[in-house]
């Protein structure tokens, strides 16, 4: 259940808007469109449909800044629920690129940040276990993450009384990509201390221990990472599920049928460079794809190992990536809702997504950098984004014509709805301010005659 929290109640249009908003999406509407000027409430509207439908939600910002600002605000609303932030979780990143005229190869360099990473990794942990989930999410959502089957199949699940065999727990969690650190102990690590064994999760901001007695699993307790002091809670209980470490995972079984099926098509894409008079291109692709597979067998992982998730993934060239919506999609079947904020902006963005990445990955290729799959690691073609959602909600004081023209065709299903949900009263009842034009000769004597005086 969506717990609303807040000192205000719907006031201006606000009520008029939920109450649109909310009997389009149960009347089965996609598009809606709440325009709504600023300042007039329209992240407490949205918590409100949220609250009236009691259905996850997914909220699209064309930026990180606005992204966090929504975080927040939505945190506030909801602090019993599971609100999360999905954006980019790179503080520098250098993509792979080739520039033909000057002959330079620019390698990708990035710089995760932990605390994003954590928070992106905890976001799809509560869409896989809870009903409750509010996800603020930049962009960056439409971008390939794996396959959430996959994701939601590489668990681990510890219970109170089950065998404590801690040589095959760890088995397990390297196999979620969590390292074995006995002095660093950090997240998405775990270290073993004779009777009990510490376990970290890579989306909490606490671990988990498990205490042995007898052979068996007798406690399960939650711990700060660096006092090591237990935590006392409510929600604890005789069972605990860890999910992996990273979105990306490939299982080990699916290496070598995947291998010989990238063999076939390196041998296929070197002759047809060769035919080309491309000796160099051909010879280039040939040496880097044989260390690449070279270093996925031997470590399990290679910089760039994205451009080789259509063939661990099972899906055909041209298949779209797996993404966040593919979680949401997974967990909530078509029980979700989607708000694409500041619409004018998002949706022009979420277009153009797919065509810069493909011109960068097209001269990679043509040059013998990388295997043609390298193409579907993509984001999602615009066409692809909008078959998913069952319900979006297009959230703007400008909105385009594009998402106006959607919502008003389709608002006639309903008797009474007005497709386009205009919120233009304030809750404060403060109006806009008025303004003057002044001429552009004397602009910067005015503006000093206008600062003077607000300094007296």
């Amino acid at each position: 259940m969506f717990d609303l929290s807040s000192d205000f109640k719907p006031t201006g249009d606000q009520p008029h808007a939920i109450r649109q908003l909310t009997d389009g999406i149960s009347g089965g509407l996609k598009n809606q469109v709440l325009l709504g000027v600023t300042g007039s409430g329209k992240t407490f509207t949205m918590a409100n449909v949220i609250k009236n439908l009691n259905m996850p939600a997914l909220i699209i910002s064309h930026n990180k800044t606005l992204a966090g600002q929504l975080y927040q605000e939505m945190r506030d609303f909801f602090p019993k629920n599971a609100v999360s932030y999905f954006v980019s979780y790179y503080d520098y990143y250098q993509p792979e690129a080739y520039i033909p005229s000057t002959d330079t190869y620019i390698e990708k360099e990035s710089e995760v940040n932990e605390l994003i990473d954590k928070l992106r990794l905890r976001a799809t942990a509560n869409i896989m276990t809870r009903k409750d989930v509010i996800v603020v999410a930049s962009v960056s959502c439409i971008y390939n993450i794996g396959s959430a089957e996959e994701y939601g199949r590489f668990t681990m699940q510890i219970k109170k009384g089950d065998p404590a065999d801690w040589n095959s727990f760890a088995k397990r969690l390297i196999e979620l990509l969590y390292e074995r650190s006995e002095f660093d102990f950090k997240r998405g690590s775990f270290r073993i201390r004779g009777e009990y064994m510490d376990i970290y999760p890579a989306y909490e901001d606490f671990g988990y221990r498990i205490e042995s007695k007898n052979g068996k699993i007798s406690e399960i307790k939650r711990f700060e990472a660096l006092s090591g002091k237990i935590l006392k809670n409510k929600d604890d209980g005789d069972l605990v599920n860890i999910y992996p470490a990273k979105h990306y995972l490939m299982d080990p079984k699916v290496f070598q049928p995947a291998e010989k099926v990238i063999r076939a098509d390196l041998k296929r894409e070197y002759e047809q460079l060769k035919k080309e008079k491309k000796l160099l291109e051909a010879e280039r692709l040939l040496r880097r794809v044989n260390y690449d597979l070279e270093m996925i067998k031997e470590v399990g992982y290679v910089n760039g190992i994205e451009n080789y998730s259509r063939y661990f993934d099972g899906r055909k060239p041209g298949d779209p990536p797996y993404t966040l919506l593919d979680y949401f999609r997974v967990a909530y079947k078509d029980n979700f809702l989607v708000f694409v904020d500041e619409s004018h902006m998002t949706v022009p963005q979420l277009r153009g997504m797919f065509n810069g990445d493909n011109a960068r990955k097209k001269t990679l290729i043509d040059f013998g950098f990388r295997l043609q799959a390298a193409f579907d690691n993509r984001p999602l073609k615009f066409d692809e984004f909008y078959q998913i959602p069952p319900h979006l909600v297009y959230v703007s004081a400008t909105p385009a014509e594009w998402e106006i023209e959607k919502s008003k065709e389709e608002s006639k299903k309903i008797k009474d709805h007005e497709g386009v949900v205009e919120q233009l009263i304030r809750p404060t009842g403060i109006i806009d301010p008025k303004i003057s034009i002044r001429p552009s000769k004397s602009e910067v004597q005015d503006l000093i005659k206008e600062v003077q005086e607000r300094v007296k």
